[in-house]
């Protein structure tokens, strides 16, 4: 399995030779040998000149940008290396097809709900006051398959994730206080580790798409837009609950994270240095948590999932296998 680099400190890539160097203050020159990456997480003021962003894109190498505040602020997607016409044709099919596009939205929802309640019953078995979650989630779900469009299925994953996040003070044992989902900016602790959760996930689904051939423009759930990878927000969505969720959930409840890793001021609530630090950690780790795959009967990592998740949606599109979402087994 490929690395991901996360580079925290200020400084400058470049290029010499074939190789990628980080030079910074605080750890000097230090090579970054590209053949085991996949991609590279920017958080630091870092300089890069084109020498080095062409190296990278030779090596099929994505790069993602986040700001000071550790919020995502775009990639850069090297030209694609695996380009397919006749699965673009049809990707755009499906999503012309609005019977089409609504069944793929749905299997997302279903995945994705599917992903979350099992996350409120797995601590309804370990704390009290969650089962009325329980039911609330599982009557929602009932209506997706019903819906008629996806204004109708995104009111219903709307719901149920307000009811998901009524669910988080129980979970943490109130050790934060979390009423709302807020994101520009997040105004506390749970929704700055939210946010900043979701980017990465977002970041790494893509950098699992442009493995594959799919197109990360073409989306079902979100409506397809300029100047974003409305794929990656799809399949971001099954995997949120299953990796980012429950990171904030274990770095809370065990007292991993605490206020003084969080930095807020009048408007908004950000993870300072530090705080980024423990959750990356976290978040690497997860990625590379090994499961058994019960129906490819080997051990897969939690990365390779999403990346069999992208594979999944293709033969769907070329009309080989009916999508069916990853539901978490474990």
């Amino acid at each position: 399995m490929k690395r991901s680099i996360y580079v925290n400190t200020n400084g400058r890539l470049s290029r010499k030779d074939n190789t990628i160097y980080l030079e910074s203050e605080t750890y000097g020159k230090k090579p970054i040998p590209v053949n085991n990456i996949q991609e590279i997480f920017l958080f630091g003021e870092v300089d890069l000149n084109t020498k080095a962003i062409n190296f990278l894109a030779q090596n099929n190498i994505t790069l993602h940008v986040f700001n000071y505040y550790g919020y995502y602020t775009g990639s850069f997607y090297p030209r694609e290396h695996l380009p397919s016409g006749f699965l673009l044709v049809k990707q755009v099919e499906k999503y012309k097809d609005n019977e089409e596009r609504l069944k793929v939205a749905k299997e997302f929802i279903n995945s994705a709900s599917h992903n979350i309640l099992k996350n409120v019953k797995y601590y309804s078995n370990r704390k009290e006051g969650l089962d009325e979650y329980v039911k609330k989630i599982e009557a929602e779900r009932e209506n997706i398959k019903d819906v008629k469009n996806i204004n109708e299925l995104m009111g219903i994953e709307g719901r149920i994730r307000n009811i998901y996040y009524s669910a988080f003070e129980i979970i943490i044992d109130g050790k934060y206080d979390f009423k709302n989902r807020t994101m520009n900016p997040p105004d506390n602790p749970i929704n700055a580790m939210i946010s900043f959760g979701n980017s990465m996930m977002y970041s790494s689904v893509l950098s699992e798409i442009y493995n594959t051939q799919l197109n990360p423009t073409i989306s079902y759930l979100h409506e397809p837009g300029e100047r974003r990878f409305s794929l990656s927000l799809d399949i971001s969505e099954i995997f949120k609950p299953i990796i980012i969720d429950r990171i904030i959930f274990t770095l809370i409840n065990q007292r991993m994270i605490r206020e003084e890793h969080f930095d807020q001021d009048l408007s908004m609530c950000y993870l300072n240095d530090k705080g980024r630090l423990i959750f990356e950690k976290e978040f690497d780790e997860k990625l590379k948590t090994i499961i058994k795959h019960p129906k490819l009967n080997k051990s897969v990592s939690y990365k390779r999932l999403i990346r069999l998740e992208c594979y999944k949606l293709i033969k769907h599109i070329i009309d080989e296998e009916e999508y069916e979402g990853l539901k978490m087994w474990w």
